[in-house]
């Protein structure tokens, strides 16, 4: 009985103390719930304060950095050479030829000469409106006349001498060590729009005391020029302890500006092996030997890239006269070329049209387009008017890309579903336009001669009719 009396006592007693319990906690309650959200707020205060300092603190060793990066790029890259101010007696006689030409027009290239020759020879200074008037004349014949299909002009001229040029695919050009396409072949990859030619290569001008000093020139070959593991060092496999020993050649790591830490910080690239120096030669041993895995970090090392730009397999200097150091490149990467200190970027040329697209833009390529093709044809000794070449290179970007003349660029592009069929794949292309219900219009040559009719342009633009009705005699 006295047990039970006292576990009822223990029952009665506890829920007098959890209701007070209940009781203070509600009454204090409140209390420390303020109190709480103020040391919580004092809390995301003092983080939110505490935080930036910690993220500003990354944040500037990057923008740092990244600063420095660009810093270092616009001390890379020199300003544009400076435009010469006309002097005041060019001046004079240009203001004079544009009052006399008023709303008349002539090409810059022209009243630049004209300027030149009046200055050169002052006798003419008088007859500078009887000149102009001779000028526009002459410059009226040579303008193309209305109407006429210079198109077709425009692929004659460049098509009839193609027929006559040499099929050779390599030649000396310049450097007797590099090989350059040239002759047809070449001209096939421009007018194609190729994405890489068949033999990419690239002129590297200096600048200031980069192209005077042939050591300065060297270091940046070197840094260009791409340098495997196998032209610096032996490679040597041993079969008994399943390891390879790297034996660098001292000379060639002079040559290429190379040390032995540089190497073993390449080497270590690798995965699964462990690389030391030891003796004036790089040991390996593998994490898993095993002799397909030796064979094959055997492999991997052969490949390796020590130093050197991607795609540029071979480099060469020379000394040109005015010029200074040159380097020729044996393979392209114009991006990465132009990144590099040393090197002047308004002058580096390179034979891929469309790496100049990309870094430079279209109207960079628009004029790559035209030299190539101009000096191609003009190896051959074969003189082709610049402007129809002009033409082609205006029609392959004048939507902002590179196009090829072809079924993929500008002929598979053309609006006429004829002239579309009578270029290739006659069938597909007749098919899919009877399946959208294409109409032609019969505005161009190919299709017009296709229908049997006069074409419009040229003489058949115009149209004439003579008026048979004769005049009444008078009296009758």
């Amino acid at each position: 009985m006295a047990r039970t009396a006292t576990k009822k006592q223990k029952t009665e007693k506890k829920p007098t103390k959890t209701k007070k319990v209940v009781k203070d906690s509600k009454k204090e309650k409140p209390l420390d719930h303020k109190k709480e959200i103020e040391k919580k707020e004092q809390r995301k205060v003092k983080k939110v304060k505490e935080k930036p300092k910690k993220v500003k603190v990354k944040k500037t060793k990057r923008s740092v950095r990244k600063k420095v990066v660009k810093e270092e790029k616009e001390r890379e890259i020199p300003p544009p050479p400076e435009k010469k101010q006309e002097p005041a007696e060019n001046k004079k006689i240009r203001e004079e030829i544009n009052k006399i030409l008023k709303e008349r027009f002539l090409p810059r290239y022209i009243i630049d000469s004209i300027v030149e020759r009046v200055i050169h020879d002052k006798k003419l200074k008088p007859k500078l409106e009887k000149i102009i008037d001779h000028v526009l004349l002459e410059y009226g014949k040579n303008l193309i006349d209305p109407t006429e299909a210079c198109g077709m002009v425009g692929a004659q001229s460049i098509g009839e001498p193609g027929t006559q040029m040499t099929m050779r695919t390599f030649h000396y050009a310049g450097v007797a060590e590099i090989n350059v396409t040239l002759g047809l072949p070449r001209l096939i990859e421009i007018v194609d729009a190729r994405s890489t030619p068949s033999t990419p290569m690239m002129n590297i001008y200096l600048r200031d005391e980069y192209k005077l000093n042939p050591d300065l020139a060297k270091d940046i070959a070197n840094k260009i020029e791409i340098t495997k593991l196998t032209d610096v060092a032996d490679i040597e496999m041993d079969l008994i302890n399943l390891t390879i020993n790297i034996k660098p050649n001292k000379k060639t790591m002079d040559k290429k500006g190379l040390t032995l830490d540089e190497i073993l910080e390449r080497v270590s690239t690798i995965r699964k092996i462990d690389a030391k120096i030891e003796k004036r030669a790089i040991k390996i041993t593998l994490d898993e030997p095993g002799y397909k895995n030796l064979q094959q970090v055997n492999e991997n090392l052969k490949g390796l890239k020590i130093k050197g730009i991607d795609g540029i397999k071979r480099v060469i200097i020379r000394k040109e006269p005015n010029e200074g150091y040159v380097i020729y490149s044996e393979g392209s990467n114009f991006k990465e070329v132009l990144d590099i200190e040393g090197v002047d970027p308004y002058r580096t040329s390179t034979n891929d049209i469309h790496a100049v697209a990309r870094e430079l833009g279209i109207e960079a390529a628009r004029n790559m387009i035209i030299q190539e093709a101009h000096n191609t044809l003009s190896e051959q000794g074969l003189n082709v008017d610049l402007r129809h070449i002009m033409m082609v290179a205006d029609v392959m970007t004048s939507d902002g890309t590179v196009k090829a003349i072809g079924r993929h660029g500008v002929s598979g592009e053309k609006s006429s579903v004829l002239s579309r069929a009578a270029f290739e794949i006659t069938v597909n292309h007749l098919l899919s336009a009877s399946q959208r219900g294409e109409s032609d219009r019969l505005n161009g040559v190919a299709e017009n001669i296709i229908v049997g009719q006069p074409v419009n342009l040229g003489t058949g633009a115009v149209e004439l009719a003579m008026g048979h009705s004769l005049k009444k005699k008078k009296g009758k």
